[in-house]
């Protein structure tokens, strides 16, 4: 085999013929590092569970409300810390031995986008660490708090999920799922389908949320609104 074609394949990544030039193999096993995200999770999870039981302005918070804010607390994680060091450090990722930057290494064997800063996934990772990492923890604060924008804010952040997810996955499509070695059982169908649908399952059931309690709102204002005119005439 030529010397430059051996060199072409000296990775896990797909398709085979990718060029990273400054891939370093990660040092830490696939176990260490789906331990820490999956425990770091649910620590947060666990955290979030217990806060959330707390009497807040509004009263208790229902089970339904708890474990929506459960969610956005991951999110918050996921988004801001995570996803936040892929947007600040994908140039130096394939060579870079730092733990997130590993866990990036890990994941791209799944998506190998994240290897070779694909401007899709930059550009995407980027306002999705800015936007809805922020936002996920405002949201949580808005319900502890009961203020009157706390569907407003579960609504944009969950349209905003929804919306990259959809181009995440149809994107890869129109590729022709070439970043993964397609039907493998753990980097296309967990890593790749199995980590990112939930960022469709979860905000298309949170969106038809805020558009209930919303509508309702809005309906009980309009039927205010005729009684209030008729008062003032």
């Amino acid at each position: 085999m030529p010397k430059a074609a051996a060199e072409a394949i000296s990775h896990p990544f797909w398709p085979r013929d990718l060029s990273i030039p400054h891939y370093v193999e990660n040092d830490r096993s696939m176990l260490e590092i789906v331990t820490f995200l999956f425990s770091v999770s649910g620590l947060l999870l666990l955290l979030a569970w217990v806060l959330t039981g707390q009497k807040v302005a509004g009263g208790r918070l229902s089970g339904w409300r708890r474990l929506a804010l459960c969610w956005f607390t991951v999110c918050g994680f996921i988004h801001g810390v995570i996803e936040g060091w892929f947007a600040l450090y994908y140039t130096i990722i394939p060579g870079d031995q730092s733990f997130l930057s590993q866990l990036w290494k890990e994941y791209s064997k799944g998506d190998s986008r994240y290897v070779i800063a694909d401007n899709f996934t930059v550009c995407m990772e980027t306002v999705t660490a800015c936007l809805w990492g922020p936002f996920s923890l405002w949201i949580i604060v808005a319900f502890l708090f009961n203020r009157p924008y706390r569907f407003v804010l579960q609504l944009i952040v969950s349209l905003g999920q929804l919306y990259g997810a959809v181009l995440y996955f149809y994107t890869e499509h129109r590729d022709g799922y070439i970043h993964s070695e397609y039907g493998h059982p753990i980097y296309f169908w967990f890593y790749f389908v199995f980590m990112n649908v939930l960022w469709i399952v979860i905000p298309f059931v949170l969106i038809l949320d805020s558009w209930c309690q919303l509508s309702s709102t809005q309906a009980l204002s309009d039927k205010l609104l005729p009684k209030h005119k008729s008062k003032s005439k």
